[in-house]
Order: C-alpha cells, then sequence, then structure tokens
C-alpha cells in the first residue's frame, strides 16, 4: 500500500468529515493534537471530524477547536463508559447541550470487551495490544477496579437507563453508535433506537475482532436503517484483511457504508491522510467514484449531521 494519497483520492474527500478519531489531549500519547489536524483539514478541504475519547466528552473541547480554525467544523463527542458513569443519563443530556454530536455506547468499558480481555489468549496476555487496553491494565495495576458498563440485563433486555438515553439522542437530534459492544447487544439496542426515533445510528467498526460481524447480521442492522461504519484502522492493522473488508462493503452495498480512520495512534499513518489511503484502496479495488463519494462524503456528513453539497 503507498504511503502517500492520490490526488485523485483527495478531490473525492472534498467536503467530507472522519467521524471516528483519538488525538491530544487524551490521556494517552497521540500523534497530533486537535487545532493542528484542523488546519490540516482546512488545508485539505475536508469538512471536519469528531473528536473520540473513551473516556470523557470533547463538547467543550471541540467548540474551542471550531473558534481556533473557522471554517473547520468540529464536533464533540461522549463515550458511556465508567469514567463518565457509564449509561449516565445526566451526562449525554449535557453533552447534548453543550453541541455534543455522537454518543458512544461503552467501548472500553464494555461487558463485550471485558470478556474479550479475559478470554484465554485474549488482550489481557498479549503484549502488543491496544493503548486504551495497555491503560485499562494500568489502571487495575494501580489497583483502580473498573467494572464493565452493562447495557442489557441477564435477560437480555435493555437496562432502564438507556431507555432514558436513547430518548435524550432523539429528542436532541443526536448519532448514536454502538460501540464495542456484542453481537445480541447490537441487535437489541438498534431495534430499542429505531422504537425511540433515533435517526442516525452507526454500527461501529463491525469488522473489529470483537464485533466480527457476519455479512447477514451487516445487512439485518442495514436493513433497521443503520450505517456500518468502515475504519481505516482495523484492516491497516491486520485485524481484518483489506479484501474482505472491501468484500464486505460490496456485499452490503456502499450506500449503507460509512468511511471513517479511527486514527490518532502514534504507530500509524496521519490522520488526515487515512480516509484518502482508504480511496485510494477502493479505487485500486474497483469500487467507482459516485459510490465512493457516497460512503466518503454523504454518509460522513449524515453522521455529522449535515446536509450533503
Amino acid at each position: 500500500m503507498t504511503t502517500s494519497p492520490s490526488d485523485r483520492a483527495r478531490e473525492l474527500l472534498r467536503g467530507a468529515y472522519d467521524t471516528h478519531i483519538h488525538i491530544s489531549p487524551d490521556v494517552v500519547e497521540r500523534i497530533i493534537d486537535d487545532i493542528s489536524l484542523a488546519r490540516k483539514f482546512k488545508e485539505l478541504g475536508m469538512a471536519g471530524f469528531v473528536l473520540k475519547s473513551h473516556y470523557g466528552s470533547t463538547a467543550e473541547r471541540a467548540s474551542v477547536v471550531r473558534a481556533a480554525v473557522p471554517g473547520v467544523d468540529v464536533l464533540g463527542a461522549i463515550s458511556l463508559n465508567r469514567a463518565v458513569g457509564g449509561i449516565n443519563p445526566l451526562a449525554v443530556e449535557i453533552a447534548a447541550r453543550e453541541g455534543a454530536r455522537t454518543v458512544w455506547l461503552p467501548t472500553v468499558d464494555s461487558v463485550n470487551e471485558s470478556h474479550e480481555r479475559e478470554a484465554p489468549g485474549g488482550a489481557g496476555g498479549q503484549s502488543k495490544v491496544p493503548v486504551w487496553v495497555k491503560l485499562q491494565l494500568e489502571l487495575r495495576e494501580q489497583g483502580i477496579e473498573i467494572p464493565p458498563v452493562a447495557v442489557v440485563d441477564e435477560h437480555g433486555s435493555l437496562v432502564p437507563e438507556l431507555y432514558e438515553v436513547l430518548g435524550m439522542i432523539a429528542r436532541h437530534k443526536m448519532c448514536l453508535a454502538t460501540g464495542h459492544l456484542g453481537r445480541d447487544e447490537i441487535f437489541a439496542v438498534v431495534d430499542a433506537a429505531v422504537d425511540a426515533g433515533v435517526e442516525t445510528i452507526v454500527i461501529t467498526h463491525p469488522e473489529f475482532p470483537s464485533q466480527d460481524l457476519s455479512v447477514g447480521d451487516q445487512n439485518a442492522l442495514a436493513d433497521k436503517g443503520s450505517l456500518l461504519e468502515r475504519c481505516f484502522t482495523t484492516p491497516h492493522t491486520g485485524k481484518v484483511t483489506w479484501e474482505r473488508w472491501i468484500e464486505n462493503i460490496r456485499a452490503t452495498g456502499p450506500e449503507r457504508s460509512v468511511l471513517s480512520t479511527d486514527l490518532g495512534q502514534v504507530f500509524n499513518p496521519p490522520v488526515e491522510d487515512g480516509m484518502a489511503l482508504m480511496v485510494d484502496r477502493l479505487l485500486d479495488a474497483g469500487i467507482n467514484e459516485e459510490e465512493i463519494y457516497v460512503m466518503a462524503v454523504v454518509n460522513t456528513r449524515t453522521v455529522a449531521g449535515v446536509k450533503s453539497e
């Protein structure tokens, strides 16, 4: 794979958002800070990005970046991990009033990820693990126990506070992202979100190992109105092959996929290059420009809550 995006890819991304990135300031080292990235997006003609933190709301921070770099639409979000109280309706309401766009359901503290780390050969026994797993393990070594955040009870029904959160997301017209939930949790959440009137639902990196959704499941979720998020880092870091990643796009329909990068790690390519590198991969695989435009621009703008140009 080339390390420099093509001019053709750059041009196709004018007006696009990257709706899933991890950058400074953060609790772990990142490759770039938010204001510097906003300036790079402006130079490239990209519309903006969504700031993701596993540990807090980025809504206030996003408003500062928008003021510092006019013309780039930087959006905040909140992830419902233990650091914000888990499935905490008050935290969601405050984030919404501060302008947050996306609510991620539990990621690092999901029950699903907890099971993955405790399984034989899971992340807890690996030397090379994601930076957030290293942080979780460090906290545990310091005696800070982090109970998993459940979204369903022992019968598979949503916990009561999640219904309240879904109502808030619908009322504030925010985007719901499924985080690192497991397959059955995702289906339960999507059904309830549709019933609650949530208009924008994103299935977070369905190829990621702790999700690993089949094509049948991906199609079923898309049939319910969800967008399937195709993250750059999932194939780039070898969690899935590029061939399978692209085949899943073909099998579910490009119009039901949305591109994002999940970048910001110091060992990965520059954040501002990720979307274009994906576009080059798709072009090389024979995906046409119209289909790429839908995934990279139309659908990212939907996730960001703005109309396509």
